[in-house]
């Protein structure tokens, strides 16, 4: 008979043994999330730093290829009388849209000119510190929306100004569509001209606060979408989204040092004065990121791995925009994927630089002239090193078939009445093996460090069979077909 006691309680309870391995799966699941965690930050870094480099090289475009290819374009147009004309049109639709992009670069920058900055920070800095961290929110807000819809006012020219004249247009013209794009690019550099403005005077404040509220404004981003469900498409929207806002944080913190830089006659020992306001900043920026994408993976069941499949993404696009049957610029695929125009930012760092650097005599136009050199050789060589990087990717997650499939712009029950949509020319089956093969082979001989060797023929027949598999199973929505930057990172389209 069971005899109750304090003592035999106190002693069940000090010798009560239980078994783990009873629930093995629960237990194992969890140490998987544990792991997963740990491995966030590396995989998310690498996209990030990749990322980072595809927006550097989109935005050195701007400053060093695109005038070059402008002045190509002028070129031709020049000649013509001479060497005559041929063909139905005057230029190629990638040098109409290079001729565009100038004529906005050099017409918003020209309006800038009559924005007073110092006006704009001294009106900035007599603002209260409550006032100014809600001002800073709206310029995000604001912001996001402004890249969301800009992109489509630029494809909008871009499209209407190189569309066939034998196509019946729908459109209101080419002019009012360039006066819509020089007000949006306008507008945005002023954007941003505030949101630097409103940093510089967080910088300079002598008690820090209002640069605390506004580095706690990041933590709070952890609050908005840590919280939310999320598949793996949003995911990849909110990962890009991330990308550019790191990009474009670190061009603002450029441009308010360049005008501390200025204010106190370009002395370095102000720069270290700077620098740990520039640490904590950026420090804030890696490790809400990392919090963030940490515990969304943890709590929707998302793996590691996604983020080389993001990155395999990216990869795919800079690759396809390097074929000769490509059907947009690279930079303007860009802009589509992670919702980064790299010319408002362009002509806003343009004026900044040439009102605070003063050029005089031919030593500065030199050294300008010089610099200018450094600028192309650092665009030249991010891009081969990037082009090789993207060729090892796409290899590696089996996406060299897509390279060479037309794009599916048409939905497939709108196809057959409206034939006369255009679509990218898809080349033959030896001409898709040859071109890839081609721009691989290219790239291995570029550079040893691209970590590329060819693979061997058992490798390509199981690589193949793969293929194969991947074709039987189950449907999923490619992460290809998230090319708009959203507001809403949990919007399912």
């Amino acid at each position: 008979m069971f005899n109750p006691s304090l003592a035999r309680f106190i002693c069940t309870e000090l010798t009560r043994g239980y078994f783990l391995e009873h629930n093995e799966a629960k237990y194992t699941e969890r140490r998987e999330k544990v792991y997963t965690c740990m491995r966030i930050p590396k995989e998310l870094e690498k996209l990030m730093i990749f990322g980072f480099f595809l927006c550097v090289d989109a935005f050195l475009y701007v400053f060093t290829l695109l005038p070059l290819r402008v002045l190509l374009a002028l070129l031709r147009l020049l000649t013509l009388p001479c060497c005559g004309f041929s063909g139905s049109r005057l230029l190629q639709p990638a040098q109409v849209c290079d001729v565009l992009k100038g004529l906005i670069l050099v017409l918003c920058f020209s309006m800038m000119h009559y924005v007073d900055y110092s006006m704009m920070y001294h009106l900035i800095r007599g603002q209260s510190v409550i006032k100014l961290y809600i001002i800073y929110n709206m310029l995000e807000v604001a912001d996001r929306l402004f890249s969301s819809f800009g992109q489509d006012i630029l494809d909008a020219l871009y499209w209407t100004a190189t569309e066939p004249k034998e196509r019946k247009r729908d459109s209101i013209g080419v002019i009012p569509h360039f006066l819509m794009a020089v007000f949006y690019v306008f507008l945005h550099s002023i954007l941003i001209m505030v949101q630097a403005s409103t940093l510089n005077v967080a910088f300079n404040s002598h008690n820090k606060s209002l640069l605390t509220i506004m580095m706690s404004n990041n933590f709070v981003e952890i609050k908005g979408s840590v919280f939310k469900k999320f598949e793996k498409n949003n995911l990849f929207q909110m990962s890009n989204s991330d990308i550019k806002e790191r990009f474009t944080s670190y061009v603002l913190l450029l441009i308010v040092c360049l005008r501390n830089m200025e204010q106190f006659s370009w002395n370095p020992d102000h720069l270290w004065v700077l620098f740990p306001d520039v640490f904590m900043v950026v420090t804030s920026e890696i490790a809400v990121d990392i919090i963030k994408h940490a515990f969304i993976t943890k709590f929707n069941d998302i793996t590691a791995d996604v983020y080389s499949e993001y990155r395999a993404s990216l990869a795919f696009d800079l690759v396809s925009s390097r074929q000769k049957n490509a059907c947009t610029d690279y930079s303007d695929s860009v802009a589509r994927r992670m919702g980064f125009i790299p010319l408002p930012l362009a002509v806003l760092l343009i004026r900044v630089v040439m009102s605070s650097v003063k050029v005089q005599g031919a030593l500065s136009y030199t050294c300008v002239f010089l610099f200018y050199l450094g600028l192309v050789t650092l665009k030249v060589l991010n891009s081969i090193v990037l082009l090789g990087k993207s060729c090892v990717y796409v290899k590696r997650a089996n996406m060299e078939d897509k390279l060479f499939e037309p794009p599916s712009t048409i939905p497939s029950s709108t196809k057959s009445s409206n034939t006369d949509q255009p679509t990218c020319p898809s080349p033959s089956g030896k001409a898709q093996t040859q071109d890839f093969n081609v721009l691989l082979l290219m790239m291995y001989q570029t550079s040893d460090f691209f970590l590329f060797r060819p693979s061997a023929p058992k490798e390509e027949e199981g690589e193949a069979q793969a293929a194969s598999e991947l074709k039987h199973r189950t449907p999923k929505k490619d992460l290809l077909e998230i090319d708009r930057f959203t507001i809403c990172g949990n919007r399912i389209d």
